[in-house]
């Protein structure tokens, strides 16, 4: 067998067997963004790279299913567009590509979702600063100690791994746990 596949998995292990310890913070991400959609209101989310994959994805199934049939809820993946992110980027610069997304859609009580491997992409840090102005809760699921967003959101969830692609495995786990609560809570 490829060594590859064996210290691959072994580092998932770790990365599932150390992120125990905070399961609470996961629990609390799922039940803000649960509360948000209950009382109406909508998710926006971002991320870069495979992190822009993983907010994409947690938009599709809100608007869609995931599990069971039920309303559609609104969420919206600012990563998505790319007509609007090159504009944007043209516009204002690449560090502005989800603030401006957060200006022109967040509101009060909504909720700011952002995924990021290493917690230091300039464009999350002043979408999170716009989703505050604008009174939006934020969640951020993060990883490699945190970064610059480390502590700056309502709740945090951080992946306690320095290996990238362990922290979006998890974060593909905890989008899909956010699913699951958000369905259970609707269809309760």
């Amino acid at each position: 067998m490829n060594p590859l596949v064996s210290q691959h998995y072994a580092e998932l292990i770790q990365a599932v067997t150390d992120a125990k310890s905070s399961l609470a913070e996961m629990d609390q991400c799922a039940l803000i963004i649960a509360d948000a959609l209950m009382a109406g209101k909508k998710v926006l989310a971002a991320g870069n790279g495979g992190s822009a994959a993983d907010a994409l994805h947690l938009c599709e199934e809100l608007v869609g299913r995931y599990k069971n049939n039920r309303r559609a809820l609104p969420a919206v993946c600012l990563s998505a567009d790319g007509t609007t992110l090159t504009c944007i980027g043209n516009d204002f610069g690449f560090d502005q590509v989800f603030a401006r997304q957060v200006e022109a859609l967040g509101a009060s009580g909504d909720v700011l979702v952002l995924f990021t491997s290493s917690g230091n992409s300039a464009n999350l840090l002043l979408a999170l600063e716009e989703a505050r102005r604008r009174g939006m809760r934020t969640v951020v699921l993060n990883g490699r100690g945190g970064g610059k967003l480390k502590g700056l959101a309502d709740v945090e969830w951080l992946v306690p791994s320095t290996i990238g692609a362990r922290v979006q495995e998890l974060h593909s786990w905890a989008l899909h746990v956010i699913l699951e609560v958000v369905e259970a809570r609707l269809l309760a």
